[in-house]
């Protein structure tokens, strides 16, 4: 880990602020999907269209049609955490490392 020069007489308002979230939903302005190391595959003739990896999917990269049916992940944003796999009773995604 690199060593950070830190000048200790600098005022804490004079801090370049980080980590600082100032509004929430902000992850649909960002494309985040180049971060991923796994990739959920959707495979769509087990799913059930049950709904329950929609709500639990952190960066809404699950879209869901006019009709209330899900379709293929938005992969734009798709960070591959894995959420959506481990709540799908029907094994309709499944995790692949990413480049396959």
């Amino acid at each position: 880990m690199a060593k950070m020069n830190i000048d200790k007489n600098t005022p804490w308002q004079d801090l370049t602020p980080g980590g600082v979230i100032t509004q929430s939903g902000n992850a649909q302005e960002f494309k985040t999907g180049d971060w991923r190391s796994a990739k959920p595959i959707f495979l769509s003739e087990k799913c059930k269209q049950c709904g329950l990896c929609y709500p639990v999917c952190p960066d809404n990269s699950i879209p869901v049609g006019p009709d209330g049916n899900r379709t293929d992940f938005n992969y734009d944003y798709c960070k591959g955490c894995g959420v959506c796999a481990k709540v799908c009773p029907f094994g309709a995604i499944e995790m692949s490392k990413e480049g396959n």
